[in-house]
C-alpha cells in the first residue's frame, strides 16, 4: 500500500490530466487528412485507409508523406516536452505519450479515424529517452527497412528498438520503470496496428460507420 501511495503522490493529478488532454489534441491533429485533401485525395478511401505517412507517401506522394511523417513525429515529441514542462516525470510520462498515440488512432477531427500512431510513438520515445531513444528508433527503422520481405518485420523492429533502448538505459543506470512503461505502450501500439490491418483485410474500416453517418447528416 505504501508503494502505491508513493507512486500516486509522485505526480500532480491535475497536471497529468492537463498534459494528457494536450497530448491527445496534438495527436489528433489531422495533418495527413488535410494535406491529402489539398492534393485531391481522401486518404481514408485510398490505399490502406490509414491517415499515416506511409499511406500518404504511396497514395499522394513522397514529399507529402515525408511532411506527414515529420509532423506525426513532432506530435509525440511535443506531447512529452509539454508534459515534462508541466511537471510530469518518470513512468507517469507514458500517460501523455499514450494520449498522443490514442489521439492519432481516433481523432475527434476526423470522426474517430486516424493512423497507426507509430510515428507519434517514435517521437515520444525520442523525447523521453534522448540519445538512447534516437539510437533505438534508428535501429528499429533499419530492421524494418532491411527486413521488409521477412515475416514479422514490424514486430522484430519494435523488439529490437526497445531492447536497444533498455540496454543503453541499463548501462547508464536509467529509470527502468519508465523503460518498462514505454515498452508496454510500444507493444500495445504494435498490437493495435496488427489488429487494425487484420480488420481492414476483412473489409471492416474502424470509424467508417461513424464517418458515413456524419456525412449523411451533413447532406
Amino acid at each position: 500500500m505504501d508503494s502505491v501511495s508513493t507512486v500516486l503522490n509522485s505526480v500532480d493529478i491535475s497536471s497529468l490530466l492537463l498534459a494528457t488532454v494536450i497530448a491527445y489534441t496534438l495527436g489528433a491533429l489531422p495533418l495527413a487528412d488535410r494535406l491529402s485533401r489539398r492534393r485531391g485525395v481522401d486518404i481514408f478511401a485510398a490505399g490502406t485507409g490509414l491517415a499515416g505517412s506511409s499511406n500518404v507517401m504511396k497514395s499522394v506522394g513522397r514529399i507529402s508523406g515525408s511532411i506527414v511523417f515529420l509532423g506525426d513525429l513532432a506530435k509525440g515529441i511535443l506531447a512529452v516536452v509539454i508534459a515534462q514542462a508541466l511537471g510530469v516525470e518518470g513512468p507517469w510520462i507514458v500517460v501523455p505519450a499514450a494520449g498522443a498515440v490514442v489521439g492519432h488512432w481516433n481523432s475527434v477531427f476526423t470522426w474517430l479515424r486516424g493512423g497507426d500512431g507509430l510515428a507519434t510513438l517514435g517521437g515520444a520515445t525520442l523525447a523521453v529517452f534522448g540519445i538512447a531513444g534516437f539510437i533505438g528508433v534508428a535501429i528499429a527503422g533499419i530492421v524494418a527497412f532491411g527486413g521488409q520481405k521477412m515475416p514479422y518485420t514490424s514486430l522484430m523492429s519494435v523488439i529490437s528498438g526497445y531492447v536497444s533502448i533498455a540496454i543503453i538505459n541499463a548501462m547508464n543506470l536509467g529509470d527502468m520503470r519508465t523503460m518498462f512503461a514505454m515498452g508496454t505502450l510500444a507493444f500495445i501500439a504494435f498490437g493495435h496496428a496488427v489488429l487494425g490491418h487484420a480488420r481492414r483485410r476483412r473489409g471492416a474500416m474502424p470509424g467508417a460507420e461513424i464517418a458515413g453517418a456524419a456525412e449523411q447528416l451533413a447532406k
